[in-house]
C-alpha cells in the first residue's frame, strides 16, 4: 500500500489484498466446527483511488460508474465504501476507485471479501490514516453480510494473513505453524457457486434432520481438528486422508456436484494424496494435495487437459525467519 502526491490537489492511493481457501471445515464452520484457512497470494485485487471531481465512481469489470448507481449486486460494496468514508470523516465525493482483480468470483476464493479489503486499505491510504486490523476486519464485514447472509469471518481474516489460521466462532483465533511441505493444486469447474444459497441449504437440512446433520457437522469438526494436527507434524499422507474423509460429509450434506466430483476422482486417480471441494461447493473449485513438486506439476496438467477452467499450484511451507 502506498501514497503518493503527484500535487497538492491530485492523490492516488493503492490498496491491495490477497484472496483465501478454505482447507477444511466449511459450512460446518458456519454452525460452530472449527474450520482451516490458507491464504492464497497467486490471485487478488488492487484497488487504485484517484481524485477526480465530482461523485465518487467505481472502475471495474463489474461496473463502470457512479457509486449511488451501482447495481445492487454491489450493494455490500458500495455500503462498505460509504461507512469507510464516514469513518475517515471524509465526503462522499471527488474519488474514482479503480478495481482490478485476479480472483473469479463465485468460486470460494473470497472476492468479495478481498475488493472490499483492497478498498478499505485504498481509502485509508488516500486519507494518510493508520488503521488497527480490526478496523479492516469490521468495515469489510458489512460487505460479508450483504454477500454471504451470515459470514463466519474466516474470509476476512485470513484475507488479513500470512499463516493458515485456525477459526472456531467465538474462540480466539489462532495461527497454524505448518511443518514441512505441502504441496497444493486448485481446480476451477468453470461454474460459479452461491455461497450463500449452500449455507441455507445446510440450515435446512439442519431443521428437517437436526441429528443426522449435527453427527456430520461434528465429525467435520473432528476431521479439522486431525488435520491440524497433520499439518502441524509434517503427516501429508493423514492430511490428504483427511480432506477425502471431509469431502464424504461435504457430498452428505449436499453442497458437492457432480462437475466437482468428476475433478475430485480424476485428481485422486492421478495419485493425490487427498481432493475435495473448497468454499461453498455446488460449482466453484476443488483443492487437491500432491505427493511433491513434481507431482503437483503433473496434477496440474491432466486437471487443465481434463477441462479445469484454471489451475493453480503453490506449496504451504514451514516459515523461516
Amino acid at each position: 500500500m502506498s501514497v503518493e502526491k503527484a500535487t497538492t490537489s491530485v492523490q492516488t492511493a493503492i490498496g491491495v489484498a490477497h484472496s483465501k481457501l478454505i482447507l477444511i471445515g466449511e459450512h460446518a464452520v458456519v454452525h460452530g466446527q472449527p474450520a482451516i484457512s490458507l491464504p492464497f497470494p497467486l490471485v487478488g485485487v488492487e484497488a487504485i483511488i484517484d481524485y477526480v471531481p465530482g461523485s465518487v465512481k467505481i472502475d471495474s469489470t463489474f461496473y463502470h460508474g457512479p457509486l449511488e448507481s451501482a447495481p445492487d449486486s454491489l450493494n455490500g460494496l458500495t455500503s462498505c465504501i460509504e461507512a469507510t468514508l464516514e469513518e475517515l470523516d471524509m465526503p462522499c465525493e471527488d474519488l474514482l476507485i479503480r478495481i482490478k482483480s485476479s480472483i473469479p468470483p463465485g468460486k470460494g476464493l473470497g472476492s468479495s471479501a478481498s475488493v472490499s479489503i483492497a478498498v478499505i486499505r485504498a481509502l485509508f491510504a488516500f486519507a494518510e490514516e493508520d488503521y488497527e486490523m480490526a478496523d479492516i476486519l469490521r468495515l469489510a464485514d458489512i460487505s460479508e453480510r450483504h454477500a454471504h447472509g451470515e459470514p463466519s469471518g474466516i474470509d476476512t481474516l485470513t484475507i488479513t494473513s500470512e499463516l493458515p489460521i485456525w477459526y472456531k466462532k467465538e474462540e480466539p483465533i489462532d495461527m497454524i505453524e505448518p511443518q514441512g511441505d505441502f504441496h497444493f493444486i486448485v481446480a476451477d469447474s468453470g461454474r460459479m457457486g452461491d455461497t450463500r444459497l449452500a449455507v441455507e441449504s445446510v440450515t435446512k437440512l439442519i431443521k428437517s434432520a437436526p441429528k443426522r446433520i449435527q453427527s456430520k457437522l461434528e465429525r467435520l469438526g473432528e476431521i479439522t481438528h486431525r488435520a491440524r494436527t497433520a499439518l502441524e507434524t509434517a503427516s501429508k499422507h493423514l492430511l490428504g486422508q483427511m480432506l477425502n474423509e471431509a469431502q464424504k460429509e461435504l457430498e452428505a450434506l449436499g453442497v458437492s456436484d457432480a462437475g466437482l466430483n468428476r475433478l475430485i476422482y480424476l485428481a485422486r486417480q492421478e495419485g493425490a494424496l487427498g481432493a475435495k471441494l473448497t468454499g461453498g461447493g455446488n460449482g466453484g473449485c476443488v483443492i487437491a494435495l500432491a505427493e511433491n513438486e513434481m507431482h503437483s506439476k503433473q496434477l496440474c496438467e491432466k486437471l487443465r487437459k481434463f477441462g479445469a477452467h484454471a489451475v493453480w499450484s503453490f506449496a504451504l511451507d514451514r516459515k523461516t525467519e
